[in-house]
């Protein structure tokens, strides 16, 4: 079984910062895809940005120039810096990861339990 758990979420005020992590662990292989998807209040979930094992990120345009997601593959974690918040990024923020959990099994898709960011204006 994996399990993804996010972390980093809270309060903050328009115009500041945060930094989310969100580590994979338990019976992993490999991972190739992780990313970063929200969900504000009466909306579908909307990706925010995705970094493959190798290769160029993915960016949300709503959030370019603000937000950068980066991973460590040791530790099998992926953040999400979140620059020049704004009240419109308040959401649930849920961690996702494409993971292969043995060496000859089936690709597998996991997701988080999400933390809360919350923007004040």
């Amino acid at each position: 079984q994996v399990q993804l758990v996010e972390s980093g979420g809270g309060l903050v005020q328009a115009g500041g910062s945060l930094r989310l992590s969100c580590v994979a662990s338990g019976s992993i292989f490999s991972v190739n895809s992780m990313g970063w998807y929200r969900q504000a209040p009466g909306k579908q979930r909307e990706l925010v940005a995705t970094i493959p094992s190798g290769g160029r990120t993915n960016y949300a345009d709503s959030v370019k120039g603000r937000f950068t997601i980066s991973r460590d593959n040791a530790k099998n974690t992926v953040y999400l810096q979140m620059n020049s918040l704004k009240p419109e990024d308040t959401a649930v923020y849920y961690c996702n990861a494409f993971v292969l959990p043995s060496r000859t099994g089936s690709w597998y898709n996991y997701w988080g339990q999400g933390t809360q960011v919350t923007v004040s204006s």
